[in-house]
């Protein structure tokens, strides 16, 4: 039998759901701002006053040229290399790390949990960072984007509390069989704690997907620009003339201003969508994973 709301359980429930359908239209309408922006008409767009509900002249000339743009592709390329290689070493480093910081009879378990959270909280500085990789010879190295950040001590401290979570006796059980850490760590460990593994990828792929900084700092070759560098490039230059392969002084070349919106708002489309298309695959262990490797300890 349901039970009967009182009035003010009723008045809250109706304004709680009024409050998360306004905060849900605030998150959402910039994303659809962007895409709509980026499927209307240059001219009209440019025209254009106040909200914007649909395409303005449905049109995927923003998307042509920058398809055509062989920067946009190269850097594309270059990022799902650097998330693919960065995510899976990420977690491999991880896994091992979170495993033996999660022994009990660990030696100086807890000293060295204190040195691995400090870094939390301290760093050396942008400077000491740049000589760090400048001496390890990764300046203009694609390693420079992925070693650097190969290890997140959060990540790390939710992956340990998640395996500290798993009964002792299971892994004594393997000992007694036979098996080694190595054996323990991927073939017992890993599998039961897949929804931590699963929030921790999308950390990291999400992380790597959106990193430019490293690589505006340590990369001089365009070629191995990720496509957030490019587009922050597009975005701050505000000239996307040149992307056209228009000549200059022509008709068309003093024209293409009205693109340089259009354009934009497409290249941050283009750039969105893919990491986009993760969530729905990995949304189930969300909250299962953060849940276990941030309550029980």
């Amino acid at each position: 039998m349901l039970k009967k709301l009182s009035r003010g359980e009723r008045a809250f429930d109706i304004f709680n759901t009024i409050f998360l359908v306004v905060f849900m239209i605030v998150c959402i309408y910039p994303l659809l701002y962007v895409l709509f922006a980026s499927l209307s008409d240059p001219y009209k767009l440019m025209q254009h006053r106040g909200l914007l509900l649909k395409p303005l002249g449905l049109t995927l000339n923003g998307y042509a040229l920058v398809f055509k743009n062989p920067s946009i592709m190269t850097g594309f390329l270059n990022t799902l290399f650097y998330v693919v290689v960065g995510t899976g070493l990420n977690l491999l480093l991880t896994c091992m790390s979170a495993y033996v910081l999660s022994r009990k009879n660990l030696l100086l378990g807890k000293p060295l949990m204190l040195m691995v959270t400090i870094t939390m909280f301290f760093s050396g500085g942008l400077i000491p960072f740049y000589l760090q990789v400048q001496r390890l010879g990764l300046i203009d190295s694609r390693w420079a984007i992925i070693l650097p950040s190969a290890l997140s001590v959060w990540n790390l401290i939710v992956m340990r509390t998640a395996f500290k979570s798993i009964p002792e006796s299971l892994i004594e059980s393997a000992k007694i069989d036979g098996a080694n850490d190595f054996t323990i760590l991927f073939r017992i460990i890993i599998p039961v704690s897949k929804a931590t593994l699963a929030v921790i990828a999308l950390f990291c792929a999400v992380g790597m997907w959106n990193s430019w900084f490293n690589a505006m700092i340590f990369l001089r070759d365009r070629s191995k620009y990720p496509l957030q560098l490019i587009l922050r490039e597009i975005l701050i230059s505000n000239d996307t003339r040149e992307m056209m392969n228009l000549p200059k002084g022509s008709a068309q070349f003093i024209k293409a201003d009205a693109y340089k919106t259009l354009i934009k708002y497409s290249t941050v489309i283009v750039s969105t969508i893919p990491i986009l298309c993760v969530y729905p695959f990995l949304q189930k262990y969300f909250v299962k994973g953060v849940m276990i490797g941030s309550i029980k300890e």
